[in-house]
Parts: structure tokens; sequence; C-alpha cells
């Protein structure tokens, strides 16, 4: 059984026990989020759910496990032949989650 849900603009297609790290969710560590946007769901008898009537009541369940930031990566600007040059650093937040429980 897995589900496709969306956080932060981006899909992922979980099963139960799976550990993913999504954009920044504001949730304490070793606390429960339900993730109740829901494209898909899929059932043991291997059919797909995809009415959005029949998926209204589905919910993803996930315990944080870390909030982080990823690596850094360098953003560099330049003009050639004009002596423009901008460096800057970024570090993009994350939440590991590992699901728990697809309510369908």
């Amino acid at each position: 059984m897995y589900a496709v849900l969306v956080t932060g603009g981006k899909q992922y297609k979980v099963s139960e026990g799976d550990v993913i790290y999504v954009e920044k969710i504001n949730a304490d560590v070793d606390s429960t989020v339900e993730i109740d946007n829901v494209l898909a769901v899929s059932k043991e008898d291997g059919k797909l759910v995809v009415r959005k009537s029949e998926l209204e009541s589905a919910k993803v369940s996930a315990k944080v496990l870390a909030q982080g930031k990823n690596k850094k990566i360098v953003v560099f600007k330049y003009k050639r032949k004009k002596d423009y040059r901008k460096k800057q650093g970024h570090r993009q937040p994350y939440t590991k989650l590992q699901i728990e429980k697809i309510d369908a």
C-alpha cells in the first residue's frame, strides 16, 4: 500500500515505514504530523484510488525525526568585463519524516 502526497509544493510517493526529507514543517521533533493533501492511494488489492470524493478523508500520519539544514550551495553571480561579482551561500531547511500510517 502506498500513497502520493503533496507537501511543500512537491509530490512524494510513500509507503508505511519510509523516511523522507520534505520542505520545513513547523513541528517539534518526536511529534506526529498529519498530511491530508493526498492525491492517490493504492489499496491492498492493487486498486488505485484517485477520485476526489474518496480521497477527502484520506490522510498520512508521520513522525518528525529531525529538523535541519541541507549542505551549503554557492550562488555566484558575475558580469564579465564589468567588475561585478556577488557571492552568496544558501542552506535550505528540511524536515525528516518517518511515515507511520496511511488512512484511506
